[in-house]
């Protein structure tokens, strides 16, 4: 029988034998090309001796191939909670220098456990991302243990925030983890996420494809919209993670991380009415009169570069989180589209589900028009914001900056969406459609007879908009709460957003909504 002191050292020995990985030379490898290894991207994550980790002395369980000789320490994933800023992060890890990463039935249990654990004590989840996919070996027991973490994704979604981080390879089935999860951060460099590669592309359908035009982190960012934060090294990567964390609860049944400022600061400030153009016809920067209005400008905006006629984020407003969904005239005159629906409706979704009140500034003329749009299901797409602001429950705050015309002023939160505060500025434009084409349809006939038509359609929209698109019509209506300066918005929102926090929405009991897809 060991004694004491030998069983000491078998542990030490295991220990270590466990921490360098695949071996030195695969950590020099992940290092020449500016890559932490997994436990450095866990310690990078963790304040310091906070990781507790879970099956450390795992190893895989496979036979075949000669598979059963070969050690594969913790099965190339490491797994563990640990302490983000105070609160308890669970997280899972592949590793790149253990057998590529790759995933078999061993590997696919510690991802799940870990998952269910994070659950049941109500903590948020963060996965890294670098595997050479399945474990070609294990044969379908590989492919069981992507549909048990497909499952479990499931599982959390909406109870615990879930964070991927792409750092490396992440190709086939393995990239549809990080797209059941909440947030997607990918590196720039050295990583890749696809389904299909440029050999299989050409062999199905003839069509020459480089990684670089798909499978990118700028790809994945500014063109299919999967993706929603670049990093440019896996530091900056764990910077974005806690970035993230700082404005989600821990889970579903709690507040975020409000910081409430003791003190209410009222005031007008002068900036942000000189922000607002001399014509209605002018575009503005509304990321201006975003960082007017939260705290310190600290904005992180999410999808930054994907859909920007829509522009999404989270901030603080006298130290409430928030959720900011905003039209960009700069982009498309602020008109929505397919792709501006989808971010928003997805983001819409992701912060009532962990309770971050809406605040939502409108200057958009109306769904944008085309073929494309209409053969591409504008319909059904411009239905999901609809369908996302109706059925949220959070305090919900609508600035009308400018224009809000039709069935996009619908889809931007209104009074009859459940907007509790609907602020309007003196230059907002509420109607079904704007002054110059309701000109044209109400007046076509009169314009064709008018000796000076320019000035007769002048004089026409003047009147449509005093009559039927002033804010103060729609005030007068009880359609907005009330028509401000644009420097009483800060203001007045932070006031309104600490009049509903302890809003209570009871809602007819029913699985779920259908969204329409």
């Amino acid at each position: 029988m060991a004694t004491p002191k030998e069983m000491m050292d078998e542990l030490k020995r295991r220990r270590e034998g466990t921490l360098i990985g695949g071996g030195q030379d695969k950590i020099d490898k992940k290092h020449e090309k500016g890559q932490l290894t997994a436990r450095e991207r866990v310690a990078s994550l963790f304040q310091p001796d906070t990781f507790q980790e879970f099956g450390m002395h795992v190893n895989h369980s496979c036979h075949n191939f000669g598979m059963e000789k070969k050690r594969m320490p913790a099965d190339g994933v490491v797994s563990g909670t640990g302490i983000v800023d105070g609160r308890s992060v669970g997280v899972v890890a592949q590793d790149f220098t253990i057998g590529g990463g790759s995933v078999g039935r061993m590997h696919a249990k510690k991802f799940c456990d870990l998952m269910s654990y994070a659950v049941q004590c109500g903590m948020p989840i963060v996965t890294i991302n670098d595997s050479g996919g399945a474990r070609i070996q294990e044969g379908v027991e590989a492919l069981s243990g992507y549909g048990q973490i497909f499952y479990m994704n499931t599982y959390a979604s909406g109870v615990v925030p879930q964070i991927a981080i792409i750092a490396g390879p992440c190709a086939g089935g393995a990239a549809y983890s990080p797209a059941l999860m909440d947030f997607i951060i990918m590196t720039r460099k050295n990583a890749n996420l696809f389904i299909c590669g440029p050999e299989v592309i050409k062999a199905a359908t003839g069509e020459t494809a480089a990684l670089e035009q798909f499978a990118t982190a700028d790809a994945h960012a500014s063109i299919s919209g999967n993706i929603h934060f670049i990093a440019e090294d896996d530091q900056h990567a764990i910077e974005i993670t806690k970035q993230l964390l700082s404005f989600l609860p821990s889970n579903n049944t709690q507040e975020p991380p409000h910081k409430p400022n003791p003190q209410i600061e009222i005031k007008i400030d002068e900036a942000l009415n000189e922000l607002v153009p001399e014509s209605a016809k002018q575009a503005f920067d509304v990321k201006k009169v975003i960082e007017r209005i939260v705290d310190d400008a600290n904005f992180l905006e999410v999808q930054a570069n994907w859909a920007k006629n829509m522009v999404v984020g989270f901030a603080r407003i006298e130290g409430i989180v928030v959720g900011i969904i905003a039209n960009q005239p700069m982009i498309k005159a602020g008109c929505i589209d397919i792709d501006a629906s989808d971010k928003a409706a997805r983001f819409i979704r992701t912060c009532n589900v962990f309770n971050v009140p809406l605040v939502n500034l409108v200057d958009t003329g109306g769904f944008f028009p085309g073929l494309r749009q209409e053969q591409g299901g504008i319909i059904r797409h411009g239905a999901k914001m609809l369908f996302a602001y109706s059925s949220a429950t959070v305090p919900k705050i609508t600035v009308i900056m400018r224009k809000a015309y039709g069935g996009a002023y619908l889809a931007m939160c209104p009074i009859d969406a459940g907007a509790d505060l609907i602020f309007a500025w003196p230059t907002a434009e509420i109607a079904v459609m704007g002054a110059e084409g309701a000109v044209k349809v109400i007046y076509g006939k009169e314009i064709k007879e008018s000796a000076n038509p320019s000035a007769f359609i002048a004089e026409k929209e003047a009147d449509y908009r005093k009559k039927f698109a002033s804010p103060y019509q729609a005030a007068e209506t009880g359609m907005v709460t009330d028509v401000i300066q644009p420097g009483q918005t800060r203001s007045l929102v932070a006031l309104g957003l600490r009049q509903t926090l302890n809003k209570h929405c009871v809602r007819p009991s029913k699985k779920h909504g259908n969204i329409p897809l």
